[in-house]
């Protein structure tokens, strides 16, 4: 039994491996735009338990042996630059095979182009996502700073007309290419952010806090410090009535 589990975990491991091969990105831009929008929509469903975010994972929507013939002309497995599952556990995984899931396609998908992408590439590439279901397809030219997306409608992927400020119907997130390189924001309007961007804004707000931290203290002092000399001169005030007193003085007389 433990012989034949081994030997079947072989075969899924020569069928359906979790690497294509291929590195992970091309150029640091690339890297770093993956890197960010990954991280950010991380961020941004970390509190749901039912969204999977990866980037650079291989999925394969069929199992070996099951495509229609349409499928075979298709490539076998993708690997998006970013890629969103909603409505499947969030934890590790090797590849995103659809039939352990619930059957459940992965809605959107992006790409980051390289130098190294060609035409042919990227048209295989949509056919793919297009025929398995992905409903919100974006691919970026970080050469051409360009953005162009595509909405699932009547069952096809269709065009989005305009893509600068469009929002996701499912993410929620919003795009611009008006700085020199892809912003993507939060619904609450917050850029995504590199990790550097990220530690120098923890830096800041620890450094913001500190000031106030400092800022309170001294006015606490001050307070103290004006509290005390009051209290001082009460207490001046306080041996002058009773030295009046001495005297036979009733210090309450004097104007």
């Amino acid at each position: 039994m433990v012989q034949e589990l081994l030997s079947q975990a072989q075969i899924d491991a020569r069928l359906y491996p979790d690497s294509d091969g291929k590195p992970m990105a091309d150029n640091t831009v690339q890297f770093r735009l993956m890197t960010t929008i990954v991280g950010g929509l991380s961020v941004l469903f970390q509190e749901r338990q039912n969204v999977f975010v990866a980037g650079d994972l291989l999925w394969y929507p069929r199992k070996a042996g099951t495509l229609t013939g349409v499928e075979e002309n298709l490539a076998f497995c993708q690997a998006p630059d970013v890629m969103v599952v909603l409505g499947v556990e969030k934890k590790d995984r090797g590849s995103y095979k659809q039939w352990e899931e619930g059957n459940i396609v992965p809605q959107v998908a992006m790409e980051i182009m390289s130098p190294s992408n060609t035409t042919g590439e990227m048209n295989d590439k949509f056919e793919f996502y297009d025929h398995y279901g992905v409903e919100e397809y974006y691919v970026y030219n970080p050469k051409q700073n360009q953005l162009k997306g595509w909405l699932r409608r009547g069952g096809r992927l269709t065009e989005i007309p305009q893509m600068e400020g469009w929002r996701s119907p499912l993410l929620g997130v919003s795009f611009s290419t008006r700085s020199p390189e892809l912003q993507v924001f939060a619904p609450t309007g917050e850029a995504f952010g590199t990790y550097e961007d990220v530690v120098q804004e923890r830096d800041r707000q620890r450094q913001e806090t500190e000031r106030q931290r400092q800022e309170t203290d001294r006015q606490q002092e001050r307070a103290e410090s004006a509290e005390a000399r009051l209290a001082e001169k009460e207490q001046t005030i306080e041996q002058l009535r009773e030295r009046l007193a001495q005297l036979g003085i009733d210090p309450d007389t004097l104007s």
